[in-house]
């Protein structure tokens, strides 16, 4: 039984490679209207071809059980706006054998909505992003207390814990990778972070190194890996969606309003969907690459 993994808190892949020569570009195609309650993640179900978006609807630290996931159609079609209630700003998603939500990771039965099992997360205060690695374990960011929880053989637990964690936000296990977007050390509160970067953790020995450079990215949220081997990341204090290549080069896609969250990409559509968390919109956009203009050696 598949079920998706939400956590309650604040949150791609490129088919081909890109050549030095080629750009990448995002153009829009759709946009909802602002009928979402702060939507802060996006994830696409391939066997549904279905997209599920957490709803924090408003906290996104309250435990007030207005939070809920909605499901939509790849082409902007908002199936059930209420399929699945009573959470607790729900965020980062991932579909998996497990899920989570502010300090408790929960299970969502994908074909019935029906919630699962609930694991508890003592100390938690903002659980953020979901991952699953291969073999099944379940990652998860909590940004305000620098750890990262996993779920692994029934036990959900402190995996990594550390002020080098920049306040984890964003997070996607690759191989024996875990790649982390980090919101930035929080040195003038919640709202005035300090630009963080991405980061690459070792799954087998818990290393912890800078993506590229230590030079600061951004306040990240949502983060892929693509096939060239940068990374395709959301800014939410700045609002964007950029490329940060393996020498830590960031090339910016989309300059976009503050609150752009955890995205999704679809790799055989080539769309990107951003939940617009102030706007209460969901938007997608189509990533193209473009081939330089042919040089004239003039009449």
């Amino acid at each position: 039984m598949n079920r998706t993994a939400i956590s309650l808190a604040v949150a791609m892949l490129f088919s081909s490679a890109l050549s030095l020569a080629e750009t990448l570009t995002a153009q829009k195609l759709w946009e909802t209207q602002p009928e979402f309650k702060n939507p802060e993640s996006a994830i696409y179900d391939e066997t549904r071809d279905t997209l599920y978006i957490s709803n924090v609807d408003g906290d996104a630290m309250g435990k007030d059980g207005y939070g809920s996931i909605s499901r939509m159609t790849p082409d902007g079609n908002i199936t059930d706006l209420q399929w699945v209630t009573g959470l607790n700003a729900p965020k980062g998603m991932a579909i998996v054998d497990d899920v989570a939500d502010i300090d408790t990771l929960i299970e969502i039965d994908l074909a019935t909505g029906a919630i699962g099992h609930r694991y508890g997360a003592p100390g938690a205060q903002f659980l953020n992003d979901v991952t699953a690695d291969s073999t099944g374990n379940v990652y998860v960011s909590d940004m305000m207390t620098n750890r990262i929880h996993w779920l692994h053989n029934g036990v959900f637990e402190v995996w990594l814990e550390g002020p080098m964690l920049e306040n984890p936000n964003g997070l996607l296990a690759v191989g024996d990778k875990l790649y982390l977007g980090t919101w930035g050390a929080m040195k003038g509160g919640f709202n005035t972070p300090v630009p963080g970067h991405i980061k690459v953790i070792s799954l087998t020995d818990k290393s912890v190194i800078d993506f590229g450079s230590d030079k600061p990215v951004g306040n990240m949220d949502g983060i892929e890996i693509l096939d060239d081997g940068s990374i395709l990341a959301t800014d939410w204090m700045a609002g964007g969606l950029m490329t940060v290549a393996a020498t830590g080069e960031v090339t910016s896609l989309l300059d976009l309003a503050p609150g752009s969250a955890d995205h999704e990409y679809i790799p055989a559509k080539n769309l990107v969907i951003i939940p617009m968390m102030q706007g209460g919109t969901v938007a997608a956009y189509q990533l193209e690459t473009v081939q330089p203009a042919a040089e004239s050696d003039g009449p």
